[in-house]
């Protein structure tokens, strides 16, 4: 992507959660282009420091006041939420944009905030407000493969998508995990998002980079690929060591436990102070290998992989890729997938990738 210089006359738009890994580093990326978002969030210290280093607006307020956030982002041409876990932040950004007319952009992988959106396209159609999450990793790659599956196999009755990425999880990242190990496995079967249990499906899959014993995970694709293809049954897999999946088959049975808020509360206060976000070298010198596998009733079958940035940096440069279409072009009102919004060549243009290859 290349560098952009804002149009001064443009309407504002605002990166919440500026102050957290991710946000930060689009905040970082967005001024280096020359836009000048609208830097927000609940931490007063970390957003107006942030701000004041890169000469942008900040503006501190939290999300459960709908009519207070609506009050903050009216006259933004668009909100890129970036402050997860995704299961309290989504719904009142995403009524605070519908009230305020703003586009709604996040980097979520979470199965319910995408079925949210959904929910919301007609709200949405009315309002003339796109509502687009997961315009980062890994919703970008899968997504495009998704639908470049659907295009080589329109036949196609099951699909099957994963990733190989090493690259380590930022604080958000990791609390999202937790909130899923204790909301179980999900697939899609006959067009229905079903609970299974965690590591349900186990297989071989060459993701790119080599052969490896995968899992099924509860990713956001179950959602977001039926709504790109119409493909009715869906699984996601990442890989895992022996010791890794029989961990997660464990945790099948203190799932419950898991559940409890209390635990949630303990485990998240944890994340907080323990885990940090890979640095740049690491994330520069770990790429990410993407893989799907569509097959129809005949048994056909066909398969695509493509190499991409690593997830955190392809986060960075696939929002603003998505940030840029959108203040470049009008788009009509309602709920999209990353494909859908900006077509299923969007990873191929994204730096570092390389090429989308279907076999």
């Amino acid at each position: 992507m290349s560098e952009q210089n804002n149009d001064s006359a443009q309407a504002p738009w605002m990166i919440y959660g500026a102050n957290g890994y991710t946000g930060e580093l689009i905040a970082r990326e967005a001024a280096r282009r020359g836009h000048r978002p609208v830097l927000a969030g609940r931490s007063a210290g970390k957003v107006e420091a942030l701000a004041g280093e890169l000469g942008l607006e900040a503006r501190v307020f939290g999300l459960d006041n709908v009519a207070r956030a609506t009050g903050e982002i009216e006259g933004c041409s668009l909100v890129l939420n970036c402050a997860g876990p995704f299961s309290a932040t989504a719904e009142p950004m995403m009524m605070a944009c519908l009230a305020a007319r703003a586009h709604y952009l996040d980097i979520t992988g979470e199965i319910a905030v995408f079925e949210l959106a959904q929910s919301l396209n007609d709200k949405a159609r009315s309002a003339g407000v796109v509502l687009c999450p997961g315009v980062g990793f890994d919703v970008i790659p899968t997504d495009c493969v998704a639908a470049s599956l659907k295009a080589a196999l329109p036949d196609a009755t099951h699909l099957a998508l994963g990733f190989d990425s090493r690259s380590g999880f930022s604080p958000g990242t990791a609390k999202t995990s937790v909130e899923g190990l204790a909301q179980g496995g999900k697939v899609r079967r006959d067009g229905h998002i079903v609970t299974v249990p965690l590591a349900y499906q186990v297989r071989r899959i060459d993701f790119g980079d080599g052969e490896k014993e995968a899992m099924t995970i509860p990713w956001g694709d179950v959602s977001t690929a039926y709504h790109s293809t119409g493909i009715a049954n869906i699984e996601v897999f990442i890989p895992g060591s022996p010791r890794m999946i029989s961990g997660a088959k464990r945790a099948n049975y203190i799932r419950p436990v898991l559940g409890f808020k209390w635990v949630q509360r303990l485990i998240k206060a944890r994340i907080e102070k323990t885990v940090k976000g890979p640095d740049e070298e690491k994330r520069a010198s770990m790429p990410t290998f993407v893989w799907g596998e569509a097959r129809n009733a005949r048994g056909e079958k066909k398969t695509a992989r493509i190499r991409t940035a690593n997830g955190y940096s392809l986060t960075i440069t696939g929002s603003l890729a998505v940030i840029e279409h959108l203040l470049a072009q009008p788009h009509a009102g309602g709920a999209y997938t990353p494909s859908k919004l900006v077509g299923a060549d969007l990873v191929s243009r994204l730096p570092e990738s390389g090429e989308l290859v279907i076999g």
